[in-house]
């Protein structure tokens, strides 16, 4: 007999024009589609086609209109800031949105024209996302803190008519000046940019630069508001860039009207919302979380949404996601695993958890790493909520694999984001295109078309689109991702496929093997990298973060590791070498930069990544490697 899931998934691979017309009957439209889905031209796939809408109506204003405009729409919360917050109601956000879309009119930035944000986590970076789509000009956010030369990249790619900075972003303990790299950016870029709009923070004022640059306080004031402007479903949105394997990054589109659809089903179907609750994605508006999760989705389903400008540690201690849930009855919270090892590492006992009300908290949810079982389980014991891993990528800019709570819970399974969402027909194939059965690892691979809010190409890059994500299995994309179907249908996402490791012959995950070592009892955190060997090709190396407080020598933990991987994995492993380090390289927003690690161990030429969140770690790194006998140059 077939559950509710079943039946609703079914549906959705099998009549994908009824299923997602349906889920648009949700949407504001000015003009309805004539088509749903355009599949005359694969791989570039349109959804509703013909139709107009806008972006910023349908989060903001619609609910305005609809009397809901006493309600939060934004709680700023900052301790790094020492403490400030700051709340913002539909009504407030409407009136400051459609001021800033005034002020972009006002320099000449209108409809298909493209704008750079490169923002700190302030509220003033959301409002000038939706003043950009009011109007359909384009945004493309840049983490604040990117490089002079990765930010002039990205100016050369989409040609943006302004950009819209503020002075500086506040880390722990230290101030990030963003004027110096926004400056070094506008030289190095060919293309010349004409305005820069300029938001004052306190903690870094800056001079500004006469006929350039705008203070962002003084242009709302004088400021005449504007309406939203219909623009096509297939307009583009945002261009999000992501990292590319020649160095030019590449400009993922999100186009309009199926993004809408999309993230508007998902936060009833996916998440298990309802309009008026508080939801915290403790992400940052640079990444595709902070654009789906912490802006648009919350807003288009009439949610309060969380903006948080912190750490999950250190500001001013582990405790910081309890507070911020208990003061400001957050319902349901999503964040990177790595934030959640971070606290365990921290606060392994979970203490502090015990000073906070957590009474209104219902679901947490995990993604953009892997969630091991460890951190699964340690996250379910210390919260007694449902934890549900799920994963996505920046291309697909909502949840390709999940436990859709809003539909129906199914059983966890540690280690997997549960079955397909719906919408997703998710294969794995072998080498040559093969389908793959149940227990065996290979690609994983979403038939085309992808569902609403999937990217229909890359900006300006259409051949790139193709031979990066389509062309080796062709009717397919290919995510990148390493991993296996087991016979219920449950996704086990192991790796990237670079990180399978070839080892004598046999093929390992290099997931699985840091699954075993993070169960182990003094580890907080682990990350395995396969090195170069001249006898078995590549051989596993692992990295062990200890839990705050464990004493015992390191040679000791080491050989309980080694011993462990050998009794769950077997000696086919071949794992041998562990070290112990202080800290993992990671980017910003939390995955471990292992193909970085790889290349140290190699002695291999790399370029540190623009996304890296501490450049020194890679010294460290570097030191622990040499000490093992890798690293050697």
């Amino acid at each position: 007999m077939s559950s509710r899931f079943d039946e609703i998934y079914a549906r959705s691979l099998n009549d994908p024009h009824g299923f997602w017309a349906e889920a648009a009957e949700d949407v504001h439209w000015y003009k309805r589609w004539d088509t749903v889905l355009d599949d005359s031209k694969p791989p570039f796939y349109r959804w509703y086609v013909g139709g107009e809408t806008n972006t910023c109506y349908n989060a903001v204003d619609r609910h305005v209109e609809a009397g809901r405009g006493a309600q939060n729409a934004f709680i700023y919360d900052s301790p790094v800031t020492g403490g400030v917050q700051r709340k913002i109601t539909y009504a407030e956000l409407q009136d400051e949105v459609a001021r800033f879309a005034g002020v972009l009119k006002s320099i000449g930035v209108g409809y298909g024209d493209r704008v750079i944000i490169y923002m700190p986590m302030v509220p003033e970076a959301a409002i000038a996302m939706l003043g950009c789509a009011r109007i359909g000009a384009v945004h493309s956010v840049v983490f604040g803190g990117f490089a002079p030369n990765e930010l002039s990249t990205r100016i050369d790619d989409c040609k943006p008519k302004a950009i819209v900075t503020a002075t500086c972003g506040v880390e722990p303990g230290r101030i990030v000046q963003y004027m110096p790299m926004v400056e070094g950016a506008i030289d190095l870029a060919k293309h010349k940019i004409g305005k820069v709009v300029l938001l004052q923070r306190p903690q870094q004022p800056v001079a500004p630069k006469a006929g350039r640059d705008i203070d962002w306080h003084e242009a709302m004031a004088a400021a005449e508001p504007v309406d939203c402007v219909p623009v096509k479903a297939t307009d583009p949105l945002y261009i999000l860039y992501t990292s590319g394997t020649t160095g030019q990054p590449k400009g993922v589109v999100r186009d309009t009207g199926g993004h809408i659809v999309a993230l508007k089903w998902s936060m009833q179907y996916v998440y298990g919302v309802d309009p008026g609750e508080v939801y915290w994605a403790a992400s940052d508006v640079g990444w595709v979380v902070g654009h789906s999760y912490i802006v648009y989705a919350p807003l288009f389903h009439g949610c309060t949404s969380i903006m948080f400008e912190g750490k999950p540690v250190g500001t001013p201690d582990a405790g910081v996601f309890w507070r911020v849930i208990s003061e400001h009855k957050v319902s349901t919270m999503f964040t990177a695993p790595t934030a959640f090892r971070a606290i365990k590492r921290e606060d392994p006992d979970g203490k502090l958890l015990k000073q906070y009300d957590l009474s209104n908290f219902r679901t947490l949810f995990l993604a953009g790493e892997r969630t091991d079982p460890d951190t699964l389980h340690w996250a379910e014991d210390m919260l007694k909520v449902p934890v549900i891993d799920h994963w996505w990528q920046t291309e697909t800019g909502w949840a390709m694999g999940a436990n859709c709570i809003g539909i129906e819970m199914l059983p966890v399974k540690p280690g997997s984001p549960t079955r397909p969402v719906p919408g997703y027909d998710i294969q794995i194939l072998d080498g040559k295109g093969k389908r793959l059965p149940a227990g065996k690892m290979g690609a994983i691979c979403v038939k085309l078309p992808l569902p609403p809010s999937g990217f229909p190409t890359l900006w300006n890059a259409e051949q790139r689109y193709i031979g990066s994500y389509m062309a080796k299995f062709p009717g397919y994309y290919e995510t990148g991702d390493a991993g296996f179907m087991d016979e219920d249908g449950y996704i086990f996402v192991m790796a990237r496929t670079d990180d399978v490791i070839n080892v004598a012959g046999h093929r390992l995950s290099t997931g699985a093997i840091e699954e075993v070592l993070a169960s182990h009892r003094d580890v907080a955190e682990c990350a395995v990298i396969g090195v170069a060997d001249q006898l078995k090709g590549q051989l596993p190396l692992g990295f062990l973060v200890l839990k705050a407080g464990v004493n015992r020598p390191h040679e000791e933990i080491v050989s309980e590791a080694v011993k462990l991987v050998r009794q769950e994995i077997g000696p086919v492993a071949a794992f041998k070498t562990a070290a112990v380090v202080e800290r993992l390289p990671k980017t910003r927003s939390g995955k471990i930069l292992r193909g970085t690690m790889q290349k140290i161990a190699d002695s291999a030429d790399y370029k540190v990544p623009a996304t890296i969140d501490d450049p020194a770690v890679l010294d460290e790194i570097s030191t622990v490697l040499k000490s093992v006998g890798y690293a050697r140059r």
